[in-house]
């Protein structure tokens, strides 16, 4: 249960860079730290004590696996992550060469 808790803290780290951080790196690395958060949460949910991985031999019985779903959704999760972080910074650079700042608040200003 500690560990869920834990997990929660994570996500509320990062939920609180996005919403009360003026900059924009500052909000991407609060999406990215939500990001492992989840994923963090999703491999937590199949992970069984004493579990043994989820490949299935000839004469082996089924008890005792791991629950190999959510470890494909968190590789899903992770390509899918990494190319909005991507697009996110692409688009902080050019909010960055049009303005030239990263701040919120200036930018909302300038209205360019």
């Amino acid at each position: 249960m500690t560990v869920y808790i834990l997990c929660l803290i994570l996500f509320c780290i990062g939920l609180y860079c996005v919403l009360r951080k003026r900059n924009i790196i500052k909000i991407i690395i609060g999406l990215g730290i939500i990001e492992y958060a989840i994923n963090l949460f999703f491999v937590l949910v199949g992970y069984k004590m004493n579990g043994r991985a989820p490949i299935l031999a000839k004469d082996q019985a089924i008890a005792n696996m791991v629950d190999p779903l959510p470890q494909a959704l968190v590789l899903t999760s992770i390509v899918i992550g990494l190319a909005v972080t991507a697009l996110i910074v692409a688009l902080a650079i050019r909010i960055y060469e049009k303005y030239g700042t990263f701040d919120i608040t200036k930018i909302r200003r300038l209205k360019g």
